[in-house]
């Protein structure tokens, strides 16, 4: 049999993806050795140019090698049909057709498969290759249209998976002995709009299956926080740390990016989901056009209330074929790394302050070990580092005394 190596780029929705491509794969061997490959999927990003760049630089490298490259992911929709006709790539899958890629792969012609941006998976993953969390798609797709982002243009509008089918296949994961469970797709807070449902009563269904201990959410709106989420805030298998997508705290910077939350609303919202025991995490744009000067500091002075632990920030990246990409006023880049560096040390300070007065135990799920400590994530989505002479690998631990040091806790039990 043919080897299959299998690169993986960009969100945990990726990831999926890739698992759902593996399952489906039945006269190929997979390998982790990229080296000893005949076939080498890579399953791209397009979120930024520097993703496109990633995702290219590794194809070239690959392609030197003589290996047959096959193409899948978002990429495919805007980067994939240059690299096909150059020959870089052997074949294009689209998202609508990972579940052909076994007659895809044994085919001898090159081929170009990109599908539609209706679909929505059928096929279920049970098993998952060298994790020791389960990630669940729950639905694919998203109807917001900030003006900086391309993703809806190459995943689609919001479409919701079955909820029946997520929750099989949670009960089939948590059978073969997962415990953690990490929810994805490309807008998660929309889930259920279209079935007459909501993220917040899946959850209800999901947390009374046996065998779960932590259910941990991809990034959502602040707006999608109705009362069936805030239902579920108390119950200890949801994760104490939630990822809010702000963008920006400047009411005016928002309005550009034709962002739905609102500065007042969001403080407001934080705020009460701190005071809940939440740790929260956000993603922030800086550099986008129109952040002059002026809106920068009031967005800063802005940023500093925010009870804020974790940060996704990045400088702006022009995409072509969206609205912010014509707009004036572009920022230079040095001074957009100087504001990112700004937000990323105000933020490391606040994840510091908020590990130095916890008062819980950490309920840490050990997932790798690396330089002779295990690696581990607690409640609060904080790493920690453990020394041990026992095999803590997948195992739960409840750890009440630890160091805090300025990146991750430390432990020795």
């Amino acid at each position: 049999m043919k080897k299959v190596f299998f690169k993986t780029f960009g969100c945990r929705t990726n990831i999926y993806d890739t698992e759902v491509m593996i399952s489906q794969l039945k006269d190929f061997t997979l390998t982790k050795d990229e080296n000893e490959a005949d076939i080498v999927v890579v399953n791209s990003c397009t979120v930024t140019n520097g993703a496109d760049s990633g995702v290219r630089n590794y194809i070239n490298q690959i392609h030197h090698k003589n290996k047959k490259v096959i193409m899948a992911g978002c990429g495919v929709f805007n980067k994939a049909q240059k690299l096909h006709s150059d020959g870089k790539v052997f074949g294009v899958i689209g998202h609508s057709k990972k579940h052909e890629i076994n007659e895809l792969l044994k085919g001898e012609k090159s081929f170009f498969e990109l599908g539609n941006l209706e679909y929505i998976d059928e096929k279920i993953v049970t098993k998952y290759h060298a994790k020791s969390k389960a990630f669940l798609k729950i639905q694919e797709g998203c109807d917001f249209r900030c003006s900086y982002c391309i993703i809806p243009y190459v995943r689609g509008n919001a479409r919701s998976q079955d909820e029946k089918k997520i929750l099989n296949q949670v009960q089939s994961l948590a059978s073969n002995g997962y415990e953690e469970f990490v929810l994805t797709g490309t807008n998660i807070g929309s889930y259920g709009k279209d079935k007459g449902t909501s993220l917040g009563k899946l959850l209800q269904q999901m947390g009374k299956i046996n065998g779960i201990k932590r259910i941990r959410l991809g990034s959502i709106e602040p707006v999608q926080i109705d009362e069936s989420f805030k239902e579920i805030l108390k119950e200890e298998w949801l994760e104490r740390h939630l990822h809010l997508a702000l963008q920006h705290t400047n009411e005016q910077m928002l309005k550009i990016m034709r962002r739905r939350n609102k500065l007042k609303n969001d403080l407001e919202l934080f705020e009460f989901l701190a005071n809940c025991g939440f740790a929260l995490g956000t993603d922030f744009i800086v550099g986008h056009p129109g952040e002059s000067e002026e809106i920068w500091q009031d967005a800063l002075r802005n940023f500093k209330f925010f009870p804020i632990t974790h940060l996704h920030a990045f400088t702006y990246s022009k995409r072509d074929n969206t609205p912010s990409a014509n707009m004036k006023n572009q920022i230079d880049k040095q001074i957009a790394k100087t504001r990112l560096k700004q937000i990323n040390e105000i933020t490391k300070q606040k994840n510091l302050l908020f590990r130095k007065n916890q008062l819980s135990p950490l309920l840490v799920h050990v997932e790798s070990k690396k330089d002779g400590f295990f690696h581990g994530y607690d409640q609060f989505y904080n790493q920690i580092h453990i020394k041990s002479t026992k095999n803590l690998l997948k195992s739960w631990i409840n750890i009440k005394h630890y160091e805090v040091k300025d990146n991750q806790n430390e432990a020795t039990i």
